[in-house]
């Protein structure tokens, strides 16, 4: 035996054994090798594979796609990688995992080498397939646990909505796209009247239920496209995607009147809320999102002084208003 070179009967045992798969297809993609892996795995006996095509004996292979990955490793003799979180699997394979894992197939990494002959120019392709799934149930765990925690830093602690710095990061984005891309939108701030009189009357826990049940309200009637959260103490902000500012009147006092025609049940007691909202539309003259803040603001002040349990639209006449307010 020349030195360096592994015999066949210790190649051969390498491939029954080792722990991935490995078959070799020519450019008629009839299979020429087909390892123990391949054939635990598909059910089909390597006797019953030599000699035949690989899309005959697997249709449901993404042909056209592993047609062209093949012809490329030939043409341009180089390998070929392919990932499972590009294309999870190449064979739908079942795994041992526990089904609890989340995984309901084998994940593989896939690589292609050009093999060759006597001559330099490849006449068949190796595949090897690579079973991750171990890899990908943890990376994909992780992946869902990071995107837990952002919704959970996203959110309000007591009402679930979201919180403040999330509302003001959405309303700058819905800002910049409007800008950019044409349409409008709308926003509504409100408070509830007298909150701090159910604080004193009922109890802090009893104003706790009052803004659970208020957002859990608002929740339940809103598109899967607006957004609302507390933007306070017992202040809300709604955002109202492609909402022009008569769509948002009429939605808030719906919104508004349901809020009052329901009291809030806390420990026998029955909890009256009202509550008074400010609404604005998006304009092109506004220099930031800011502005539509500070406008929902204006009118909300306009709501309260106006004797509270009603919607106000902003218009610049009523900054006059507010700026009277300020000074008495």
């Amino acid at each position: 035996m020349s030195e360096g070179v592994i015999p066949f009967s210790l190649a051969e045992n390498v491939l029954k054994r080792i722990d991935v798969g490995i078959f070799v297809l020519n450019k008629n993609f009839e299979v020429q090798l087909w390892n123990n892996f391949m054939v635990h795995h598909s059910g089909h006996q390597a006797k019953d594979m030599l000699g035949k095509n690989l899309f005959d004996a697997f249709p449901d292979l993404p042909k056209p796609w592993f047609t062209k990955k093949v012809n490329t490793v030939i043409m341009l003799n180089n390998f070929a990688f392919i990932s499972w979180e590009n294309r999870p699997f190449l064979f739908r394979f079942a795994h041992n995992r526990p089904i609890t894992g989340g995984a309901d197939h084998m994940y593989q990494n896939c690589m292609l080498m050009p093999v060759s002959n006597d001559s330099s120019k490849p006449e068949s392709v190796c595949v090897v397939i690579f079973d991750v799934t171990d890899t990908a149930i943890a990376t994909t765990m992780l992946k869902d646990a990071m995107e837990r925690i952002a919704d959970i830093s996203n959110r309000d602690g007591l009402t679930g909505i979201y919180n403040r710095r999330y509302l003001e990061t959405r309303l700058e984005s819905e800002f910049d796209r409007t800008r950019r891309y044409g349409g409008t939108f709308s926003m509504i701030l409100f408070d509830l009247d007298f909150f701090k009189k159910v604080n004193d009357t009922y109890g802090h826990l009893a104003g706790d239920k009052v803004l659970v049940e208020v957002a859990r309200r608002m929740s339940d009637q809103l598109r899967t496209t607006d957004v609302v959260g507390r933007y306070g103490g017992e202040e809300f902000a709604l955002i109202l995607p492609e909402t022009p500012i008569e769509g948002a009147r009429v939605f808030g006092d719906r919104l508004r009147e349901m809020i009052e025609l329901e009291p809030v049940i806390y420990d026998n007691t029955t909890i009256p809320v009202t509550v008074s909202m400010g609404a604005t539309e998006y304009s092109a003259d506004l220099a930031s999102y800011d502005k539509l803040i500070l406008q929902s603001d204006v009118a909300l002040y306009a709501s309260k002084a106006g004797g509270r349990n009603c919607l106000t639209c902003y218009s610049p006449e009523l900054e006059t208003i507010a700026a009277s307010g300020a000074k008495h």
